[in-house]
């Protein structure tokens, strides 16, 4: 699997623009830490954007369906495996660092990129850790995003939560452009 087929799966099986829009999200902050960590750039790259390609046409069977599917086109196991873990409910044990990172990364995207549409320049540029914090408290805000898994991914990553988000942010800053949060 290469990064363009990789985008023509996640087009063929996602049509919400919120949903191909997540996608890049995370793909950008698994680009950023596979960079930081000295991986595969590319290969961390795919895992974050077919990581929900299935959830659109399969909610019930996300990611088992995405799984089989992936399985089938012969992509590697580790990509598998990791995207099977970024689901709790599946109770795939996230053992590699993709399958942290992509946990970790999946539902602070999602925060980040809610976090950026509310501010008035629609970015994350110059973005202050304090009112990122106290957005995360607001459970009303971006109700469909899961606190604890934040909490958790950093913990499983080893790296401090504060310093986590502001990396994810720089990164889907980096970005900004691709994912619709310029000035």
């Amino acid at each position: 699997m290469n990064y363009n087929k990789a985008l023509e799966l996640l087009h063929e099986y996602t049509k919400s623009e919120n949903l191909l829009r997540h996608a890049l999200c995370v793909e950008t902050a698994m680009r950023c830490y596979a960079k930081k960590f000295g991986e595969d750039e590319e290969k961390w790259a795919i895992t974050g954007l077919l990581h929900d390609f299935d959830y659109e046409k399969y909610p019930d069977e996300h990611p088992y369906r995405g799984a089989e599917i992936l399985r089938s086109m012969g992509v590697e196991e580790e990509i598998v495996e990791a995207i099977l873990g970024h689901a709790n409910y599946t109770g795939v044990k996230r053992t590699t660092l993709l399958a942290k990172t992509l946990f970790a990364v999946d539902e602070l995207s999602g925060f980040l990129y809610a976090y950026a549409l509310v501010r008035p320049t629609k970015n994350l540029k110059d973005v202050k850790l304090k009112s990122i914090k106290k957005k995360l408290k607001d459970k009303a805000f971006a109700r469909g995003v899961n606190r604890e898994d934040i909490t958790t991914g950093a913990e499983e990553l080893g790296v401090e939560l504060d310093q986590h988000i502001l990396f994810v942010a720089q990164c889907l800053q980096n970005n900004a452009k691709a994912l619709g949060l310029e000035e």
